[in-house]
């Protein structure tokens, strides 16, 4: 008989489909903030007015903006970003822009409750993964300044407690895990993602849909979270089309939001994804490709290594993509070359005598040993690199 736990994300409430400064007026009221601190994207910064509407909404509750994040939120730039906040007394973090804005403001409420005191200093909360598959999550303090996102893109860690940071001295990128470090809030406006560049957006689309197929391919897969990945995957397929083909729709816009909060359910529940996020992670962090593109270039690659043991799993794939008689892995690359993106390794500016060394880092990824086929070393990764080269 089947049997297992489902636990529920400490979010409270997700608000789709209502114009962002709506939503936040009415979020700082249920808050009940004072003192809120914006971690803003850079580009949504210097380029667009949205981050003066955001301080006009906040009025003087903005204790300050903090618009210096790069991508893959790297450790230096996560405790200067913490400080600031610190000094400011924020009683609330607030992020507008894309995951490594998400996972930034995830990270700075765990510098603040946790004293960190160095970029150094954050080896204490680092989830450690050896070789073997070992993994070693310390303990440590929850948030105590809530956070709340408004997202601009698909890649859904928004929705998660899991904050991925790069220590920049190692070239890799870290997880960082506190159950109650999910965003008290999230807001999904469409029309804000208006403003996201079409790669972007269109890229972090194949992430939310590598979630949903490495969460239905689980070797731990959940009753809710089948249901949602399912769905997520006809809700991606559909919007990330339409937005290709009319930039300006908003209704498909909004599907892909709700597909991408749909896609990562299963996290919340423990269900552990692939070696397509596993690999992705590394390439991150050691190779500086976008989270999107690592979807775009790995997951194909991965579902065919997988076939041999989860064909069945990879048929519902294939269903919810709306051909069930056609492999997965040639659906989702079909898919990623109707939106144009890359599909390559070499498109991604990844470079020959780097596959060694991401091969070897991918080995401390936890979900690199949670892969439905077993990756018995380094080697196994490398033929998967090799496949999307």
């Amino acid at each position: 008989m089947r049997s297992g736990i489902y636990s529920y994300p400490a979010t409270q409430r997700i608000i789709f489909g209502t114009p962002f400064d709506e939503a936040i007026s009415k979020e700082l009221e249920t808050v009940v903030a004072k003192r809120v601190f914006v971690l803003a994207s850079g580009s949504l910064f210097r380029q667009t007015d949205l981050v003066n509407q955001l301080k006009t909404v906040l009025g003087t509750k903005c204790v300050g903006v903090f618009h210096e994040m790069p991508a893959h939120t790297p450790r230096i730039a996560v405790f200067k970003a913490a400080q600031e906040a610190q000094l400011a007394q924020a009683d609330l973090i607030l992020t507008l822009g894309g995951g490594s804005i998400t996972d930034a403001g995830k990270m700075v409420t765990l510098c603040m409750s946790n004293s960190i005191d160095s970029p150094q200093d954050l080896d204490r909360l680092a989830t450690k993964v050896h070789a073997d598959g070992r993994i070693e999550r310390p303990e440590f303090i929850a948030p105590t300044v809530p956070c709340s996102v408004i997202s601009t893109t698909l890649s859904a860690g928004e929705f998660s407690a899991l904050a991925g940071c790069t220590d920049t001295v190692k070239g890799m990128k870290e997880n960082f895990l506190h159950p109650k470090a999910s965003p008290r809030s999230v807001i999904l406006d469409p029309a804000l993602t208006l403003h996201t560049p079409e790669w972007l957006w269109l890229s972090t689309g194949i992430r939310a849909v590598d979630h949903a197929v490495e969460d239905l391919c689980s070797i731990n897969t959940q009753p809710i979270s089948e249901a949602t990945s399912f769905q997520a995957l006809r809700l991606l397929g559909r919007g990330l089309r339409a937005v290709k083909k009319d930039p300006a729709n908003l209704a498909a816009r909004l599907d892909c939001q709700l597909g991408a909060w749909m896609s990562i359910i299963g996290s919340s529940a423990g269900v552990q994804k692939g070696a397509s996020h596993g690999i992705g992670h590394v390439l991150g962090g050691t190779a500086g490709v976008p989270h999107g593109y690592t979807s775009c270039v790995m997951l194909p690659h991965v579902l065919r290594f997988n076939q041999s043991v989860n064909e069945a799993q990879q048929r519902l794939v294939s269903e919810a993509l709306g051909d069930p008689h056609k492999p997965a892995c040639e659906l989702v690359s079909e898919l990623v070359a109707q939106l144009g993106l890359p599909s390559t390794l070499r498109e991604v500016g990844v470079k020959p005598e780097m596959l060694d060394l991401i091969a070897k880092h991918s080995m401390h990824d936890r979900l690199i040993h949670s892969n439905p086929r077993k990756i018995q070393g380094p080697e196994d990764v490398r033929r998967i690199l090799d496949a999307a080269w």
